[in-house]
């Protein structure tokens, strides 16, 4: 696929027309520029792509390369990546899995723009990427708010297993957003001045977007910490509870055992075997003993 930029927008081209001198965008699928050397030659590149594991941004004579790997967002989604080069009047965008060219398609059907640019494109392209994830992060924040109420009504049922799942989501997002503003700060940087100084400033506003999706993810981390540690106190709290209730159990027992040991003993001269009463003595005292003990812990609110 192939479009040029024109002062209102973008407009999709054929190949021949693409290379008339006109500033473009190139979408390549990645087998093709791989096992097509002529790509590379017509484009002037030199390099080779490696692996997409990570974002980052190179900066190299002739062209910036960079990868983005998009987090998936939900268990049924997948992974996005694709790479990019950026050179002086055009940028070649290699999809892997679809995602560039979707992307591209709702820039192209996008209000047309006064004054439109290549680094206006770009910036608009990355941004495309971030467009829910606001909302995305606030739909995390609301279901540890959701396992904060269960904890706190003691109903956090599989607790380690969701919150583990969301740590990693947090987590895996974090390093997203960080790596996206290592990549706005290299563009910022523009050693090679591949891009306008004017222009350019698009990129500020998109590294400060990305630092500040990272800060939220930052502060998901922490209230995610938080509500585990309101999970642990509660645990800690109930084991309390029972070690409480164990230990009255056991001090109103502790006399009668005593007291069933004592007699169980059974030696010939215990005068108490022999009494009449000695029985009903003896169940008395336990009752008594108990009836004693309950009165004591309630007066120091034990119970």
């Amino acid at each position: 696929m192939f479009y040029i930029v024109l002062e209102d927008g973008i407009r999709r081209t054929d190949e021949k027309n693409f290379f008339q001198g006109q500033s473009g965008i190139c979408i390549l699928p990645l087998e093709e520029w791989q096992d097509n050397p002529v790509w590379k030659e017509r484009f002037s590149i030199w390099h080779n792509i490696d692996s997409m594991h990570y974002c980052k941004m190179e900066s190299y004579r002739d062209f910036l390369y960079g990868t983005v790997c998009v987090p998936a967002k939900g268990k049924k989604e997948k992974e996005s990546s694709f790479a990019i080069y950026i050179k002086k009047d055009y940028v070649i965008l290699l999809d892997r899995d679809g995602c560039a060219k979707e992307q591209m398609a709702k820039i192209s059907k996008e209000t047309l723009r006064k004054e439109y640019s290549l680094e206006r494109f770009v910036y608009d392209f990355l941004q495309s990427f971030l467009s829910n994830d606001l909302i995305f992060l606030e739909k995390i924040e609301q279901e540890i708010a959701e396992i904060e109420e269960d904890v706190l009504k003691g109903e956090a049922e599989h607790f380690s297993f969701r919150m583990l799942e969301l740590k990693k989501l947090i987590a895996r997002f974090y390093h997203y957003y960080s790596q996206l503003t290592e990549i706005g700060e290299e563009i910022l940087e523009n050693q090679e001045g591949f891009f306008d100084r004017e222009e350019i400033q698009f990129f500020r506003r998109y590294t400060d977007r990305v630092s500040r999706l990272a800060g939220e993810t930052q502060l998901l981390r922490e209230y995610a910490m938080q509500v585990q540690e309101v999970y642990q106190s509660e645990i800690g709290i109930h084991q309390n509870d029972v070690m409480k209730i164990l230990t009255i159990v056991t001090t109103i027992f502790l006399p009668l055992s005593l007291v069933a040991g004592w007699y169980g003993m059974n030696f010939m001269y215990m005068p108490e075997l022999s009494y009449r009463y000695a029985y009903p003595v003896v169940i008395g005292v336990s009752l008594l003993i108990v009836g004693i003990s309950l009165i004591i812990f309630k007066k120091k609110r034990y119970l």
